[in-house]
């Protein structure tokens, strides 16, 4: 049985993946900080439900429009795989931006700490794995 097959490793690396594509739009949103009428946006948690929703890659691109080009699948950073959405009820400056660096520094920190926290559970779990096979 393939390790990708333990749904806690499948869910694992789905939220590292999620927690990876949560630091590339933070950033954005920091690198963004002084662009006029720019909104910060963050994603949406991923959802671990059941057992069907520990399979990740059964996520796929929608079409919201009829002029879009369909996906064939992931590629690269930036995937589109989890759900962005625009963060509500933010201070605006008169500039309309509305990011707020304490605020996102704040994510980022938090962001890097689970980050690390499941690839720790990550790595031990295989290590328990190795035990068990004798490996380890």
């Amino acid at each position: 049985m393939p390790i990708s097959n333990i749904p806690i490793f499948s869910m694992l690396r789905t939220r590292m993946q999620w927690h990876q594509e949560r630091q590339r739009l933070l950033a954005e949103n920091v690198a963004n900080a002084d662009t006029p009428n720019f909104r910060p946006r963050d994603l949406t948690q991923p959802k671990f439900d059941g057992p069907a929703s520990a399979v990740a890659p059964g996520l796929g691109l929608v079409r919201t429009a009829s002029a879009h080009l369909s996906g064939s699948g992931v590629s690269g950073s930036g995937s589109g795989q989890f759900e962005s959405r625009q963060r509500t009820g933010q201070e605006i400056r008169p500039t309309g931006n509305a990011v707020s660096l304490e605020d996102e520094m704040l994510k980022v920190a938090a962001n890097q700490m689970d980050y690390q926290a499941a690839t720790a559970v990550y790595s031990r779990s295989l290590g328990l794995i190795k035990a068990a096979i004798g490996r380890g």
